[in-house]
């Protein structure tokens, strides 16, 4: 055999250079298949009817999601059911990014812990992002001989026939949160559920109920008027709405962190480019000093988080008010 047939084989340039061609023409072609988002008006379900803390959120949100999104971001008002009309219609939406809902501590914490839905709050959706917290605050009627939290644990254990506390309904915030505190501080106080928290408000305020376990935001003004006294707040530290309450946790109890807290969740398998896509536009909008002013007048605290821990933060506050309902054998159809 010659030296020569043991070179070798040359690669031809022109032959290289068609197959490069042939990989970038393949590459553009993968690429163009994605397709852009969003590409048209988006529709934003606020769980609600129009009016109010979450209506007003959902709109502060749209404005300008659709200012960084380039698309239009239709709010929707779907009430009803405890939020229950506007979940199932969210979770049965296609999952392309154009139908998106505020999910709060209703639709995504207290409710599937203590009813049977016609949704599964895990898995019929997709997290996004949280948006943020409000506290809730213990409120009584001024009337009542008590200026402080340790005042109030004591009347109560004196008093035991003497105290109600009005909520929003059975299941809500305001319920499962005080009873919390019942079996926290060890005290009974007859359970009055109203239709909505306005009608508790009229009578906490009238004294027909004593004591309450609304927002901070709904609460600041009968407490700056004077009409009721806050004499706790849970979460981690206290809110610069209220500086002078203090948190249970400063008055030694531990695990009251619920909230009345807000986020964006899609229908279930949005394809995770689009869910980095709105978790990124929706932390940007999170961090605008004037949007974050305005949550902060409203007595809210913004928490930005990724999918992930948006995810864990929605089932560990059902798992805490699952515990709540458990061990105060609260079962609601």
């Amino acid at each position: 055999m010659s030296k020569a047939s043991n070179r070798p084989k040359p690669i031809f340039l022109p032959s290289l250079i068609a197959f490069l061609a042939v990989l970038i023409s393949l590459s553009a072609q993968a690429q163009s298949a994605v397709p852009a988002y969003p590409v048209k008006p988006i529709k934003l379900i606020a769980p609600v009817a129009a009016g109010g803390g979450l209506d007003n959120i959902a709109r502060a949100v749209a404005e300008k999601l659709s200012r960084s999104l380039g698309q239009t971001v239709v709010v929707e008002n779907m009430g009803g059911g405890g939020g229950a009309i506007a979940s199932q219609a969210t979770a049965k939406a296609p999952a392309d990014g154009y139908t998106l809902m505020i999910a709060y501590v209703g639709t995504h914490g207290t409710n599937p812990a203590v009813r049977k839905l016609p949704y599964d709050a895990i898995k019929d959706f997709t997290p996004i992002g949280m948006i943020g917290a409000t506290p809730n605050v213990l409120i009584i009627n001024p009337e009542l001989p008590i200026n402080n939290f340790k005042e109030f644990v004591d009347y109560a254990k004196k008093n035991p026939a003497k105290l109600s506390y009005g909520s929003a309904g059975p299941g809500t915030l305001t319920h499962l949160g005080m009873e919390q505190l019942k079996l926290a501080a060890g005290i009974f106080m007859v359970h009055v559920p109203y239709r909505g928290v306005g009608p508790a408000y009229t009578d906490l305020l009238a004294g027909q109920t004593q004591a309450m376990f609304p927002t901070l935001f709904a609460a600041l003004p009968y407490i700056n008027t004077n009409r009721v006294r806050g004499l706790a707040l849970t979460g981690a530290k206290r809110s610069p709405a209220a500086p002078s309450i203090p948190t249970f946790k400063e008055l030694g109890y531990n695990g009251f962190d619920g909230q009345q807290w807000y986020g964006l969740v899609g229908p279930a398998n949005l394809p995770p480019a689009i869910v980095t896509k709105l978790n990124v536009e929706l932390n940007k909008v999170l961090a605008l000093p004037d949007f974050s002013e305005k949550m902060t007048s409203e007595a809210m605290t913004l928490m930005p988080m990724t999918p992930p821990q948006f995810t864990n933060y929605i089932k560990e506050d059902i798992a805490r008010w699952a515990k709540v309902a458990k061990d105060r054998h609260i079962e609601i159809d």
